[in-house]
């Protein structure tokens, strides 16, 4: 494979060279203030640019002859300006007036060729590094519930968010819309394990951009996505030396440094360009366990520009380990958080006592490794070469290798034993285990309160090694009005799922401390290795597809094809049950665990995607557009069952129809788009991990129709000087049409998504003095697929302040900033029980995840 690997690198590097012109220059506002993250294009071509913190920017172009260029930002109008490129030199000064709008803004993402928003016959958002910098506190769901469409469950911590979006079912995560870093997926295939995307990227303020492009035209580039694509861009280095440095701390002892640097390598002329930002981290919260989140992580590039294009060379290095909340029980009936035995309010139950824990197995004594959380440690090493054959033919091809050492450990929420509550009396635990005594003890021997009540929880530990390799090819030729392209996505991973389930007994308090029953458990451990399982997973996809972006007078025409094959390969071990202690308790003496045998076996699935789209210009303020695509999604591999004889079960792509028309117009302060969509899903293979009597799990599949027909509005106001008003609302009929397993179900809404979202916000900036408010409302939705179980609708709000001035005679500045998320500590729960699922009840505890509690951060930006 390395042979291949580095012929293919050498055949993508050897063109010959051609002259190229170099454009720089600066952006700024009329006050003379630099504008950061502007983006600076020729129309109609790829060549371009985003300035730096400085508003600097600098590109090279092949074209020749006379080149508009285009410079647009959030909030200014759009300048355009004609040169003449000759391989001279170009150097531009540009002042941008107050006034644009959002569907001006210049977007990089699931096209070929670069167009305004205005111009893009798709739903899209983009945020730019001011706005990045406001939404982002921690998780991705903290920038993602901005976006129209989505709902983002939080409250889990900075990791694993759940992402929904626009009605499809899913288990939560990024199903249904990769997460890509500088166009290229952090997973090109969803379902080797269950760890979301998130686990192996962490925001930095090295990131220029967020891209999200939704609606199912996004499948045919790259990796393809059947609902949409969450680009971020990276820094570049430009011409200019620039660097930010950003400390902060917050609430419940965090502390944060935050870096980016980037300039030139090599004298005045050079051509080479570096980028480096990075993060350290430590934080004893959102909420105090005892149990703390430490890490790093590092990013960088190097651009290079050749004579007929550019190599860029990127990569991250991550040893980061982060905690994750899950639900814990609420008070029944108000669902509101529920006082310990201390009298306190219980926030969560995870306690640093259980990272003691360990036992003996047949392989030897295993030792949770739960006080690590969600560990990831590795990187990735991506090569993007771009390269001009002539005026009208490119390439662009990426390779990028990934490996990662990865661990998600986590506390369950219950003990799963069948018929016990979820908290209990000290009589209650007996009688659900038939036990006729006991003495309650706390590992030091005192003896537990009478009254105090009782809480059982499980511990699964989960290794999840991974390694990958992916590369993305694409010739786009333009011949008149069209601009075709012809590319190729190919994959190759691999991935260990290992999981280990442990149950221990904790009084109901924060920060429980563990319980031992006399005759039942051991250090607190109430069942060794409760459950075993041992995976190892690869997958291989190949893709190729073929598109047309047609630009006629008033119409632009998207067209395009996609056929794509997927197999994998999966290997299971068998359990049973070892003797491996002779205390004289069945639970403690015996385990769960894996014998050595493996069961394997292969699957394999093809299918073709094709997307249409078009859009009527009106007139220069109004556009009209609409799409339709046929997509497909493959099963998650982990998901696929055995028979006894071994054989793997059927594997086949689950359907999906899309479909959606819309407006977009944009005049003067006032910018707006809407639109009305339906999404359609054949043979959806639902799969649901539940409690098993025993306290391990067991694996519930439904095969699924579901239908959702939606409207979405967005809209940017700047309604006074340096004042906008910006929203978005949305809203979704949702409903299961066909259900195998229960067809009482078939009619029913889908579990996780609401009918209602929206966002709303206020914004002042005058280039000194910054402050914006954001409301982010989550409707009512059901947490099953019964709809047995209601959860209220949510309102999180979340400010930001700030002040820039000068430190300097050469442009330094300062920025004195401060966030509060969850301003008015506003109460609701993102999920029920997922391992409870349709058998979740209402009863004296309920089992839900709350959102985060308020937290105040305070940073100091540093640019120079």
């Amino acid at each position: 494979m390395g042979k291949t690997i580095f012929t293919l690198i050498c055949a993508l590097t050897f063109f010959t060279g051609m002259a190229q012109t170099e454009i720089s220059g600066t952006v700024k506002d009329e006050t003379g203030t630099p504008i950061p993250g502007a983006n600076v294009s020729i129309k109609g071509d790829t060549s371009g640019a985003a300035t730096d913190f400085d508003g600097n920017f600098s590109f090279s172009s092949n074209l020749t002859g006379k080149q508009t260029i285009s410079v647009s930002y959030v909030g200014y109008e759009t300048y355009e300006k004609i040169i003449e490129l000759n391989g001279t030199s170009i150097k531009l000064n540009i002042v941008l007036q107050q006034g644009g709008n959002a569907l001006s803004a210049v977007l990089l993402t699931a096209t070929s060729t670069t167009r305004s928003q205005k111009e893009t016959p798709l739903s899209i958002t983009s945020f730019g590094v001011k706005e990045l910098s406001k939404l982002n506190t921690s998780s991705q769901a903290d920038v993602l519930r901005s976006v129209p469409g989505i709902t983002a469950e939080g409250g889990g911590g900075e990791v694993a968010s759940n992402i929904f979006v626009r009605g499809l079912p899913s288990g939560g995560q990024y199903q249904f819309n990769p997460l890509q870093i500088d166009g290229m997926p952090v997973l090109s295939t969803f379902g080797l394990n269950s760890s979301a995307h998130d686990v192996y990227f962490r925001n930095d303020i090295g990131m220029k951009n967020l891209e999200f492009v939704r609606g199912g035209s996004s499948i045919l580039y790259g990796v393809g996505s059947v609902a949409g694509i969450i680009n971020y861009t990276s820094v570049t280095g430009g011409s200019q030396q620039k660097t930010t440095i950003r400390t902060e701390v917050a609430s419940n002892s965090r502390y944060k440094a935050d870096f980016v640097t980037s300039g030139p390598l090599g004298g005045e002329d050079s051509k080479t360009f570096y980028a480096l930002s990075g993060f350290y981290r430590y934080d004893e919260g959102p909420l105090k366990t005892g149990l703390n989140t430490e890490g790093f992580q590092l990013r960088g590039n190097i651009k290079h520009l050749t004579n007929n294009g550019s190599i860029t060379f990127s990569g991250q290095w991550i040893d980061d380990s982060v905690q994750f909340f899950l639900p814990y029980p609420l008070e029944g009936g108000s669902r509101n958080r529920p006082t310990g035995n201390d009298g306190e309010e219980v926030l969560t139950l995870q306690t640093a006592e259980a990272s003691d824990i360990a036992y003996a197995t047949p392989d030897g004594i295993y030792r949770s490794p739960i006080e690590d959380g969600v560990a990831t440690k590795g990187g990735y090493f991506l090569t993007n070469f771009k390269h001009r054959f002539s005026d009208d033919l490119k390439l662009d091809a990426k390779l990028r290798y990934s490996r990662y050492k990865h661990q998600f450990n986590l506390f369950l929420d219950g003990s799963g034993v069948s018929g016990a509550k979820v908290v209990e009396t000290q009589q209650e635990y007996l009688d659900a285990r038939g036990l006729t005594s006991g003495d309650f003890t706390y590992l030091n021997g005192q003896p537990l309160g009478a009254n105090a009540l009782l809480f059982e929880n499980r511990i699964l530990d989960r290794s999840r090694p991974l390694e990958e390799l992916m590369a993305d090819i694409k010739f786009t030729k333009r011949t008149g009005n069209h601009s075709i392209t012809l590319g190729t996505f190919m994959s190759r991973s691999q991935a260990g799922d290992f999981n280990v389930i442990t149950n221990y007994l904790g009084e109901f308090n924060n920060r429980p401390r563990l319980v031992n029953v006399s005759g039942y458990s051991i250090n607190g451990v109430t069942n060794r290795g409760t459950a075993y399982t041992n995976r190892n997973i690869s997958s291989n996809k190949i893709a190729v597809f073929l598109t047309d972006e047609i630009k006629l007078d008033r119409w632009n025409l998207d067209i395009g094809v996609r056929y794509e094959r997927a197999s994998g390969d999966i290997e299971v071990e068998g359990t049973d049950s070892f003797l491996v202690d002779n205390t004289g308790i069945a639970n403690l003496d015996n385990v769960v665990w894996g014998n050595g045998s493996f069961t394997r076996g292969n699957v394999s699935a093809d299918d073709f995607a094709v997307a249409l789209a078009a859009l009527y210009k009106v007139n220069d303020d109004l556009s009209a557009y609409g799409n339709f695509s046929r997509g497909y999604f493959f099963p998650e591999l982990r998901g696929t069952r055995f028979d006894g004889f071994g054989n793997p079960s059927s594997y086949e792509t689950e359907k999906i129809i899309q479909g959606e028309l819309g407006v977009k117009y944009s005049k003067n302060k006032f910018s707006g788009t809407a639109a009305l969509y339906s999404v359609s899903l054949k043979d959806r293979r639902a799969v649901s991990f539940v409690n098993a009597p025993g306290g391990g799990f067991i694996e519930e599949v439904d095969t699924q129709d579901t239908s959702t027909f939606g409207f979405e509005g967005t809209w940017n106001w700047a309604f006074a000087n340096n004042f906008d008003f910006a929203g978005s609302l949305t809203y979704q009929s949702h409903e299961i049409t066909k259900s195998e397993s229960n067809p009482e179900f078939e009619g029913n809404e889908l579990r996780r998504q609401p009918n209602i979202l929206s966002t709303v916000s206020v914004n002042y900036d005058n280039s000194k003095f910054d402050a914006g408010i954001i409301y982010n409302y989550t409707g009512k939705k059901f947490s099953n697929d019964a709809n047995s179980i209601e959860l209220d609708a949510i309102g999180l709000a979340s400010l930001n302040l700030g002040y820039t001035f000068d430190v300097g005679e050469n442009g330094e500045t300062m920025r004195i900033g401060s966030q509060v998320f969850n301003l008015f500590n506003s109460d609701g729960i993102t999920e029920g029980s997922p391992r409870l699922n349709n058998n979740q009840t209402e009863e004296e505890f309920f089992v839900g995840r709350p959102v985060l509690p308020t937290r105040v951060f305070f940073n100091a930006t540093f640019n120079f």
